[in-house]
């Protein structure tokens, strides 16, 4: 069962909740111009624009704001260029954290993100230092409990997925990264409503600090991904009931 967490399922579950919409929608505007310029500005011919238009359309970001952002790459309308950049460091207890901007001034997004992490007893590592901790993997979300989660786990498995994981009313598919929209394509084909579907990097391991620490290393997470430059956040932190009631 490695690289499931509950803290991850409850923070994809209250992000639509919590999320500052400007922020939230700046993000996905980021998102879709950098996948828009690694391939063609086409999301039925760009897996990763299609994974981030589809991800907009999910947080009700208006259908002009994300053409906006393909046409910002695509050079139709001016705006500053921004680049993909991966920081890996170490929060309280010895969890491992991985850090996705992008940015358009990297000395600027490396000093907050040291800043936070260094004021929360962590420290910010050399590239390569935990990514060896994760892996590159497509994440597929659905709601669903019983037999249901049952019959959507048989219909992933069938269709080639790598792993399921079923808790508490969600399920969570994960397939290797190029079998994202194939499979996505077959639980929808299914009749299954797919909530969420995005690329990750899925802990290989989880640990589970003691609950002092694991709630100071859930507001390091939370800090991090305040930032205005910061896309996600991933670690290989587990925590209980406990943990999770305690940061509300």
């Amino acid at each position: 069962m490695s690289g499931h967490s509950k803290w991850s399922t409850i923070k994809r579950q209250k992000g639509a909740a919590d999320a500052k919409r400007g922020q939230l929608f700046t993000k996905l505007a980021r998102e879709i111009t950098v996948a828009a310029r690694t391939g063609l500005p086409d999301p039925d011919a760009n897996p990763r624009l299609r994974i981030a238009v589809q991800k907009a359309r999910s947080e009700s970001m208006p259908k002009d704001n994300i053409q906006r952002a393909i046409d910002r790459a695509a050079g139709a309308e001016a705006g500053d260029q921004f680049d993909e950049v991966y920081y890996e460091g170490y929060g309280p207890g010895g969890t491992a954290v991985m850090i996705q901007a992008m940015t358009d001034n990297r000395n600027r997004t490396v000093g907050e993100v040291r800043a936070v992490l260094t004021r929360a007893g962590g420290t910010l590592g050399e590239s390569g230092s935990v990514g060896w901790l994760f892996d590159h993997t497509g994440m597929i979300a659905l709601r669903a409990s019983g037999d249901v989660a049952d019959e959507i786990a048989l219909v992933a498995i069938d269709a080639g997925a790598a792993d399921v994981q079923v808790d508490d009313g969600s399920v969570e598919v994960y397939t290797d990264a190029s079998d994202l929209h194939r499979i996505q394509e077959a639980l929808t084909a299914a009749g299954y409503e797919v909530e969420n579907a995005e690329l990750i990097m899925r802990p290989k391991t989880l640990i589970a600090p003691d609950n002092d620490v694991a709630v100071k290393a859930i507001r390091l997470l939370e800090r991090l991904e305040d930032l205005d430059d910061v896309q996600q956040v991933y670690s290989n932190l587990d925590v209980n009931d406990e943990v999770l009631a305690a940061v509300g």
